[in-house]
């Protein structure tokens, strides 16, 4: 008995047998489909592998531990943690109160009997064979079993003495160091002895050296206090191992003591979020994915994947087209012996379900294989370890199934086309006279203008993307349906075409079903392609209007704020060796304290220094409350407003932009002013005076001086400043220079010069140097004074002017190749199936003597055609999301800069105005060069001459 199984199985066999006879169409076809799904299963068993289990994120954080304690600085005070023991806070503090500081004793809440661990982590400037290298200190008994997994052994042995230690591979491959090499630490010449590698897997790209406990960081720290410098500090906390581990009730009993604790119970097994008092109090929750935050991803996911779908559809789907057309007279055979419309169906559908089958193995072999072969590289990239390699075996039989659905999908339309076709029709080859739908362009003008209209009123009326993203969308799917009769259109254009283009038009025309998907295709790579392109180059000219230079053109300035400048020589040095020096102006900084003090007064024996305003000179919007209130909720709107507007007082007298000075003062002659182009001569004769030099009006008292504070006790200070009080130090009134004209100084706020600084009393050291180029330096001189500075191990600030840099140059060019090759790809697609499915043309041609050339330029008029109304129309089709998301954009940036003047945020009193800038250059690729080269490839590639066949009888 015949059933549907038999009709089936007879059909994929006879899809199988046509897909192999034609190899070359169904490899491309097969290509096509395959590639995402390789693409798709590469990425899930990536993410798979590279999402920890939760046993294994455990055993890389505390080993085989039980838990690992740590003081959260709060003075050990009850308080409230998370299950995963990142963060906690004060248990019965309110929001509106300071927290409480100090350090805990941990060890006091340890359980007895417990195995304890101590992990310390500090840093240190290590010798390195290049020089110095700032590098993270770990104390930790690595060889112990509650710490393995932490660290792993990948060379050599684990630390047994004082004076041995191991590093991560990156660090030995950044130092230029090995397993028996020896190195110390600047301010401490104690040899070590490099006795293993390791890595850590969550991390592998961090600079590590692994030492016993004590053996390193506490002398190296007593060195350093020494030598007179602050002490780099150093955190610690305990690896724990008791009977019975932590629950997670015993995980908040010990947070009643002030202490942070990671359980491993906890971590394998969290609470819900009903039972976690932090989650319940005030703005403390869990801060995962809410529904609307994955139903989002998930839309994501769903469009990118569909949209993905619809081109390769749009692509393979003229391929079966020609498929079944080549194979018109076996269908004509099944129906003329008894076959049914249905049976015709199957068979062509079969193809695609051959295809698809096909496809989805390779693709789903190819991304093994790959993920395997690439696994290390991928880590490396990553900077972690992936665990086991997960392969979810739904997740990827669900992306083999969308290429078995892909190939279905275009095989659709040939299908019932094929079904169609009358038994006669297909046994004698006349195709007969075939009608477009004329319902399809309809519904597509109608989705145009409602598209259209959705996106317009998101962008101008509700300022929601996502109804511009969806109109755009919808508008671009109804451009997809009035394709064929817009390739009719285009015919029209043939009248006034030579011979060879009218027949490549006329061709395309006449077969609507091979043109109009290839056209389609071409048009949603080139939409997109033009939409990004117009966004980016809006986004650039927003940018470049938008962009305030940190020095004058060419000008580049480097600083050494720590251990009292004692590099800045070398690094002067450095910068006139390897740079195009023009001139050059060194600067100091104000020390206030020991000579090793940083400019923000950390350390025991360190201050700070600022220049005073004046009460009268500050702005009211910023002056403290008395209630420590916001002062600017002290006034209207129409009052920030005017105060913003009118008020000398509260204008940004710098701009907002330049280098960041320290107390806004820099010690430095006349060269400075030249080399900041300030051409000024008051200026420099008011430096030669003893004068300091100012260039913000607000720092100028009423006596014409400026106010130098120095401040010794910064704890007083601090809480001074929180209590609205004024700030305790010694303050010297030197006379000062306004420069007129309100000039940008480029962050620098004032200037003296080192002997007024010497005779007002203050204390300078070394921060760095300005320089003027005669030329911008080139990446061998960067690189070299990069390497310069690498050896010195000081932390230099290298800043150098180079204008406003074009960062989405490289994305157009790289997206007008994108959409050149699909347009390329898909235009060619189309050529070969008209070449394939109009050879009995050619050979007519040929028969009543054609040149042969005529083969070859037509082959080239028909890539081109197809090329040319693909990227019009997708042109067109693109410009409407970028106008829309700039639209969007403006309306929102207009409210908040309305705001932000209201509220006395913003003193910019110009509202935004975002540009919308059409890529004329990337156009003018995709709509001349990318059909005339595709039109030139095209015909460099088809023979000239083809073999003469006798024509069939009908």
């Amino acid at each position: 008995m015949k059933t549907w199984f038999h009709s089936w199985r007879a059909a994929i066999r006879i899809a199988r047998r046509d897909a192999w006879r034609a190899k070359g169409r169904s490899a491309l076809v097969l290509a096509m489909i395959a590639l995402p799904i390789l693409g798709v299963s590469a990425f899930d068993l990536t993410f798979r592998s590279a999402e920890l289990s939760p046993a294994e994120k455990v055993d890389r954080t505390i080993g085989t531990a039980d838990a690992r304690f740590r003081d959260p600085q709060m003075g050990g005070v009850p308080i409230l943690q998370d299950p995963e023991g990142e963060m906690g806070v004060p248990a019965s503090t309110r929001d509106d109160e300071p927290w409480p500081s100090g350090a805990t004793d941990v060890t006091k809440s340890i359980p007895a009997g417990s195995t304890v661990l101590t992990d310390r982590v500090g840093s240190a400037k290590l010798t390195t064979a290049h020089g110095l290298l700032m590098t993270e200190v770990r104390e930790l008994k690595a060889s112990d079993p509650v710490a393995r997994g932490i660290m792993p052994l990948l060379e050599g042995r684990y630390p047994e003495k004082g004076d041995e230690v191991m590093a991560t591979s990156q660090f030995l491959e950044t130092s230029g160091l090995s397993v028996g090499s020896t190195l110390s630490a600047r301010n401490f010449e104690r040899p070590y002895r490099i006795v293993g590698s390791y890595e850590l897997p969550d991390t592998l790209k961090t600079d590590q050296v692994n030492a016993l406990p004590g053996a390193f960081l506490a002398p190296y720290a007593k060195a350093v206090e020494k030598a007179g410098l602050p002490d780099p500090g150093s955190s610690v906390s305990y690896l724990v191992r008791t009977p019975g581990g932590f629950t997670w009730n015993k995980v908040q009993e010990i947070n009643t003591k002030g202490v942070l604790v990671a359980s491993r119970a906890v971590l394998l097994a969290p609470p819900a979020a009903a039972d976690v008092p932090l989650y319940q109090k005030g703005n403390w929750g869990d801060y995962g994915a809410g529904p609307a935050d994955r139903a989002a991803e998930v839309a994501a996911v769903v469009t990118v994947v569909g949209l993905a779908m619809l081109e390769i559809c749009l692509l393979a789907g003229p391929a079966f087209a020609v498929g079944a057309r080549r194979s018109r007279r076996q269908l004509g055979l099944v129906g003329a012996n008894g076959g049914a419309r249905s049976h015709i169906r199957a068979i062509v559908l079969s193809g695609g379900l051959v295809i698809g089958v096909a496809a989805a193995v390779v693709g789903t072999v190819l991304a093994v294989a790959l993920t395997l072969a690439l696994q290390p590289l991928l880590e490396q990239a990553m900077g972690q370890r992936f665990g086991a390699f997960d392969v979810r075996p739904l997740e990827i039989l669900a992306i083999a199934l969308l290429a078995v659905l892909t190939g279905l999908l275009a095989a659709i339309v040939p299908a019932v086309t094929a079904s169609r076709q009358s038994v006669l029709s297909s046994l004698t080859g006349r195709r007969g006279v075939r009608r477009s739908s004329r319902v399809l362009p309809v519904i597509g003008l109608v989705a145009v203008l409602l598209g259209g209209s959705v996106a317009l009123f998101g962008s101008l009326v509700t300022e929601q993307v996502a109804l511009v993203a969806a109109g755009s969308a919808l508008a671009e799917l109804g451009v997809v349906a009035m394709t064929p009769a817009l390739v009719g259109l285009f015919g029209r254009s043939g009248r006034w075409l030579p011979l060879s283009p009218r027949l490549a038009l006329r061709d395309a025309v006449r077969n609507r079903g091979r043109t109009a998907p290839a056209v389609a295709a071409v048009l949603a790579a080139v939409a997109g392609t033009v939409a990004v392109s117009t966004y980016t180059a809006s986004k650039e000219a927003e940018d470049r209007a938008s962009y305030q230079p940190t020095l004058p053109y060419g000008v580049a300035a480097a600083f050494v704020r720590e251990e009292g400048g004692r590099d800045v020589p070398a690094v002067r040095e450095a910068v006139q060796r390897y740079l195009p020096v023009d001139l050059r102006a060194d600067v100091d900084r104000v020390s206030v304290g020991k000579p090793g003090c940083s400019p923000w007064g950390e350390g025991a024996g360190c201050g700070r220094f600022e220049v005073v305003v004046p009460p009268a000179n500050e702005c009211p919007l910023y002056t403290a409350a008395p209630d420590g209130s916001d002062p600017a909720q002290r006034f209207t709107p129409d009052q920030r407003r005017k105060m913003i507007t009118e008020d000398w007082r509260c204008e940004d007298g710098n701009g907002g932009g330049g280098i960041y000075i320290d107390g806004g003062l820099l010690i430095g002659d006349a060269k400075l002013l030249q080399v900041l182009g300030v051409d000024d001569p008051g200026a420099v004769k008011a430096l030669a005076d003893g004068k300091v030099v100012t260039f913000d009006r607000a720092q100028i008292d009423a006596k014409g001086t400026v106010g130098l504070k120095q401040i010794t006790d910064v704890a007083a200070a601090d809480k001074a400043a929180e209590e609205g009080r004024p700030v305790p130090g010694k303050v010297s009134s030197v006379p000062a220079y306004l420069v007129p004209g309100g000039k940008d100084s480029y962050g620098l706020q004032a200037m003296m010069t080192p002997a007024a600084a010497k005779a007002t009393g203050l204390s300078t050291v070394p921060l760095g140097v300005y320089i003027s180029t005669d030329r911008l330096p080139d990446g061998e001189q960067r690189q070299k004074l990069d390497g310069e500075f690498t050896k010195l191990g000081s932390n230099v600030e290298l800043h150098l002017e180079e204008g406003f840099v074009n960062d989405y140059g490289i994305v157009l060019l790289s997206l007008a190749i994108f959409a050149g090759l699909v347009t390329i790809g898909a235009a060619g697609i189309a050529t070969g199936l008209a070449q394939a499915d109009a050879e009995a043309d050619l050979k007519t041609l040929a028969a009543v003597g054609a040149p042969p050339r005529v083969r070859r330029t037509l082959s080239g008029f028909q890539c081109g055609v197809v090329a040319a109304m693909g990227v019009v129309l997708g042109s067109a089709a693109g410009l409407l999301p970028a106008v829309g998301l700039r639209l969007t954009e403006e309306r929102d940036q207009l409210r908040y800069h309305e705001m932000s003047v209201a509220e006395g945020w913003s003193a910019d009193t110009a509202p935004p105005d975002l540009p919308i800038v059409v890529p004329w250059e990337t156009l003018g690729l995709l709509l001349v060069a990318v059909p005339l080269g595709a039109a030139l490839l095209a015909a460099l590639v088809t023979r000239s001459r083809g073999a003469l066949a006798r024509r069939a009888a009908t």
